[in-house]
């Protein structure tokens, strides 16, 4: 068994950098549009950080929108911060550096006032997520943004099916506890009524894209890498269960999600949150 799926002693899901990244491009896609709606920082050189920065391929792209800024990526897998600082770790070709520093998001303060907190597809694994966004908004420079996106498709089949599989009669004793629900993200308008206020600006939206996956069940190949993490991981120690899980999962997505003529069509809605804290 790969080593990255081996049990997790203090009962984490356990990450797979590789299975990750084989959807990267399409995994990339909201951090641009995130990006997109980001103004100018308040200071150059600045300080950003990236909550939950995985194997660090999207975290790279900040140092391209801004060159000269000293960027840490911050996770609490270990085997995500080595493949991140192994592949982008050090100086930056516009004069800044990115390096990666374990961290948990749940307690997570800066030492010093950032120019940008910025977060892509990770506050939804951080119960409680939303009491730390004032936090955040606190420690940053006048003039500063929080900006984050989360997915919010824990309504759509994919979830649904893999509650309802974890909950059954033959997997609820291993696996009923270990996964997320649809509360683990909060609505827009939540989001909203939590960033907007005196003394800063708040920009929240939605935006479901429709991912044309290729490949033989791609939906669940695109879940193994994040998703399905936790019931890979209660499972590790058990072959035989990991792939009959599978097994069932597998034929539950192929109906819900059917191959197109040019592949299979994956809806996929995400919440994203630009906040600014005033000059």
């Amino acid at each position: 068994m790969p080593a990255a799926e081996n049990a997790d002693p203090a009962g984490r899901p356990v990450w797979d950098p590789a299975q990750y990244l084989r959807h990267a491009g399409h995994r990339a896609r909201p951090f641009a549009d995130l990006l997109a709606r980001v103004p100018a920082l308040p200071t150059d050189p600045p300080r950003i950080a990236d909550l939950g920065c995985g194997p660090g391929n999207v975290t790279a792209h900040l140092a391209d929108r801004w060159p000269t800024a000293h960027i840490t990526g911050y996770d609490n897998a270990p085997e995500m911060l080595d493949k991140a600082a192994a592949e982008h770790e050090g100086p930056t070709p516009g004069g800044g550096r990115l390096d990666f520093r374990p961290a948990d998001a749940r307690t997570w303060t800066p030492q010093a006032p950032h120019d940008l907190i910025v977060s892509n597809a990770a506050l939804q694994w951080v119960p409680g997520h939303a009491a730390r966004l004032s936090d955040w908004m606190a420690a940053l420079k006048p003039g500063g943004v929080l900006a984050f996106q989360v997915p919010g498709n824990f309504a759509a089949p994919s979830h649904r099916l893999m509650r309802s599989l974890a909950g059954s009669a033959r997997w609820r004793d291993r696996l009923a506890d270990v996964l997320r629900h649809e509360d683990a993200v909060l609505a827009p308008e939540a989001y909203l009524e939590r960033l907007a206020g005196p003394g800063r600006t708040a920009d929240v939206w939605e935006t479901t894209y429709v991912h044309l996956l290729a490949g033989e069940d791609p939906v669940l190949d695109w879940v193994k890498g994040t998703g399905l993490r936790p019931v890979l991981t209660a499972l590790a120690d058990d072959p035989g269960a990991r792939e009959a899980f599978l097994a069932e999962y597998r034929a539950a997505l192929r109906a819900a999600y059917p191959a197109g003529p040019h592949g299979t069509p994956f809806p996929f809605r995400r919440v994203f949150a630009v906040a600014v804290k005033e000059a």
